[in-house]
């Protein structure tokens, strides 16, 4: 972005958007959401927008404590976390979600909390098999797994219900962090959120 880009008509600094969105990066565990949810944080930020990442790990930690992994605890964690988007970005706020929502009743029911208010809700499928996955496995859940230390991984012996027709799906294997964090910003951007 150039200088001039950044200028209103009478020379002073633009603005940033202030229409809030929630985008929702779902996708396989290790697929690069939550790195890719803060490469893009970081972008939007230095443009001076406001900003909230909401991680899946840290709402499981502090909002949803006590939730298991069945598939009525999984939609309850999402639609909790998709209340959180929706108010955050009704207020001007772009939410950055990156949570699995392994089912796909989950992430329509979140959508259409956001439809009902008004609020833009984008769904980006942040696309990694599970091969390359269980390759990164940032948190050892893959090994885990295979060992038998854990079960219901999503994905593995627990389904995940890829999206049908995402608003994008970012491809992470094959490019950068930045790259990829480039490519949702431009995305943004074609939307009027950036």
């Amino acid at each position: 972005m150039t200088t001039a880009d950044t200028l209103d008509a009478a020379g002073a600094p633009a603005a940033p958007c202030e229409r809030g969105a929630t985008v929702w990066l779902t996708g396989l565990p290790s697929a690069g959401k939550t790195t890719l949810a803060f490469a893009l944080a970081e972008q939007l930020r230095a443009e001076g927008h406001r900003v909230e990442v909401l991680d899946g790990d840290e709402i499981r930690e502090f909002l949803s404590k006590g939730l298991g992994f069945s598939r009525e605890d999984r939609h309850t964690n999402v639609t909790r976390i998709g209340f959180v988007a929706e108010k955050l970005a009704s207020h001007g706020v772009k939410v950055i979600a990156p949570v699995i929502a392994p089912y796909a009743a989950s992430r329509a029911a979140v959508r259409e909390q956001h439809g009902r208010s008004g609020t833009d809700f984008l769904e980006i499928h942040v696309a990694t098999s599970v091969e390359v996955c269980s390759e990164r496995d940032v948190k050892g859940l893959y090994a885990k797994q295979a060992a038998g230390e854990i079960a219901h991984l999503t994905g593995v012996d627990d389904p995940y219900e890829a999206p049908v027709s995402p608003e994008l799906r970012v491809e992470t294997h094959n490019r950068t962090v930045a790259e990829s964090a480039t490519e949702l910003h431009t995305f943004l951007t074609t939307r009027g959120l950036a």
